[in-house]
């Protein structure tokens, strides 16, 4: 059975978790190691998680509790564990840990592997919002890039879809004037 285990920087497996961001995510989709590990350890919105399943390492997930809905920044499994299903355990867990909506981003639908990866959190009950998103950069002199929105627990996200775009902006990205993120 997976358990999610909530991780700081001092535990003895968070090598694993930084590791498992350096190979799973290009430097433009996840923050520096200084940032995320501030994060980690000292900001009360955000929650990094070790997931295993008994003594195997299965992976990463990490959450912010934002203003009336969780949004997950980063889900990773651990190339030795993949294709055996666990993602579809992960995301079952996830679904039934969080009392509210669930808001993550994925890559616009644009080749096979952004269709596909679409396609499994909709066979996982999340719903793609139709709206235009733009994700901030992490760092200085990146550009942003264009993403969608998927959810799960509500109807429709498109009557928030403004304030949760602007919530996720400021608390995770750190930025505050969106219109120069949405350029």
């Amino acid at each position: 059975m997976i358990e999610f285990t909530p991780i700081h920087t001092t535990d003895k497996d968070y090598p694993f978790i930084e590791n498992l961001l350096h190979t799973s995510f290009p430097e433009n989709e996840r923050r520096d190691d200084e940032g995320q590990r501030y994060n980690t350890d000292h900001n009360p919105l955000f929650t990094c998680y070790l997931i295993t399943d008994g003594d195997t390492k299965v992976g990463l997930f990490t959450l912010w509790s934002l203003n009336g809905f969780h949004y997950a920044e980063h889900l990773a499994t651990s190339p030795e564990v993949r294709n055996r299903g666990y993602g579809r355990l992960i995301m079952e867990k996830v679904t039934e840990i969080i009392p509210d909506t669930l808001v993550l981003e994925v890559e616009e639908p644009n080749d096979e592997m952004s269709i596909r990866r679409i396609g499994f959190y909709q066979r996982c009950g999340l719903r793609l919002c139709d709206k235009s998103y733009m994700q901030p950069p992490y760092r200085k002199g990146d550009q942003g890039l264009p993403l969608k929105l998927m959810f799960y627990g509500t109807e429709n996200i498109d009557g928030h879809f403004d304030s949760i775009r602007d919530n996720i902006h400021k608390e995770v990205y750190g930025v505050t004037d969106n219109t120069k993120s949405q350029e």
